[in-house]
């Protein structure tokens, strides 16, 4: 199954997640750290809205194990942050897929520092899916959005294709693929080249709408949409939000959140170093708020401005 395929699954909501207490998500993003080395103008992180971190080992691997044992069955290894600034970022692959038995284990990357050491060491751990964020055209676009040093740039090129080098290499059976973000509609016909370049390395490349990060950020060049709606080319519906049904987050200080966009904590559903993750799932605020969402009518939640543009 590629990574389209479980996109779909999962922004697609069955009828038994259709419940203001569903069952456990079939996949959680855990952020094991809350740190990146970016500041992109398309994502509320660079706002320093929330304290950000690593997150304590014996947490992870207490959340990892009772997660699996509930049923969840994909991990995703970052949230927020860039998790190749984690030092123990195999080990934690390794804890999911070896010690857990995660039947899927997956992680989204910058792409800049995911050198073909670092890749090795996380495909040898187990990982089976590795994603490349390529949000930029150019070094002019990524020193406009990414506001970074353009050294940085050709960077996450050649860690991609250093990385299909690696995974073939390797043996490994671990996913390459890739995303970028369309910011409008001549942004796709801007990135033809660069896109063209690192296609043969890719097992998918696919595009995504541009979120407006719970109503965090703002731009009158963009052009936004609503809520998180799954990827460009099989967007769902803004209400009920499928985030809150199907898929689990937790922030690296281990806070459980309703939302794939929570830079400032409001979404805050428990605390997960205090309670057990169904419990902080199935909590009276998630319960509360999946009722106003399956009735498709947020005003006065949480939600309001993220799905109301």
């Amino acid at each position: 199954m590629g990574i389209t395929e479980r996109i779909d699954g999962i922004t697609g909501m069955t009828p038994e997640y259709s419940s203001v207490t569903p069952p456990a998500p079939k996949s959680v993003k855990i952020e094991i750290t809350g740190r990146c080395n970016f500041k992109c103008h398309f994502c509320a992180h660079f706002q320093r809205l929330r304290d950000v971190g690593e997150m304590d080992k014996d947490l992870f691997r207490r959340l990892a194990k009772e997660m699996r044992e509930e049923g969840v069955e994909e991990l995703g290894m970052f949230y927020l942050g860039e998790s190749f600034i984690c030092s123990w970022l195999p080990e934690a692959i390794e804890f999911a897929k070896k010690e857990c038995g995660y039947p899927y284990v997956f992680l989204t990357t910058n792409g800049s520092l995911a050198t073909p050491d670092k890749v090795d060491a996380c495909m040898a751990a187990g990982l089976d899916s590795l994603k490349f964020s390529l949000n930029y055209a150019d070094e002019e676009q990524f020193s406009d959005i990414a506001r970074v040093k353009t050294s940085l740039f050709p960077k996450i090129a050649e860690n991609l294709k250093a990385a299909h080098k690696v995974r073939e290499e390797g043996g490994y059976s671990c996913g390459i693929y890739a995303s970028f973000i369309q910011y409008d509609a001549s942004q796709d016909t801007k990135m033809t080249e660069y896109l063209d370049d690192i296609r043969p390395y890719c097992d998918e490349l696919y595009a995504l709408p541009l979120y407006n990060q719970a109503a965090l950020v703002e731009n009158d060049e963009w052009e936004f949409i609503q809520g998180n709606r799954g990827r460009l080319d099989n967007l769902r519906d803004p209400l009920p939000c499928w985030s809150i049904f199907t898929e689990g987050h937790i922030s690296s200080d281990g806070r459980l959140s309703a939302c794939c966009f929570d830079h400032d904590n409001r979404f805050n559903m428990g605390d997960l170093t205090k309670m057990g993750f169904m419990e902080a799932w199935n909590s009276e605020p998630f319960q509360k708020l999946r009722k106003a969402h399956l009735e498709k009518n947020v005003d006065g939640t949480i939600c309001e401005e993220c799905v109301i543009l």
